[in-house]
């Protein structure tokens, strides 16, 4: 798995998950019940994970869709 995106942003989380899913990229939401349990203070941000072989698919989509600048190197 390869990561993303990282961030605090549910909003952004959820419309990147939405773009993904929408072109049929496999994407795993991880950190969402830790960040929860910490109360949603920031210490713990949501990663946005993709499948190794799917990865320059999730980045040419998300930057399409004008999130280049969440992306995380890689």
């Amino acid at each position: 798995m390869v990561e993303i995106i990282r961030s605090n942003d549910v909003v952004l989380m959820s419309f990147a998950q939405s773009l993904l899913e929408d072109a049929g990229v496999p994407v795993l939401l991880a950190d969402t019940h830790m960040s929860l349990m910490e109360g949603s203070i920031g210490a713990f941000p949501r990663r946005l994970l993709v499948p190794d072989d799917h990865g320059g698919q999730a980045r040419r989509i998300l930057t399409e869709a004008g999130l280049a600048a969440e992306l995380r190197d890689g």
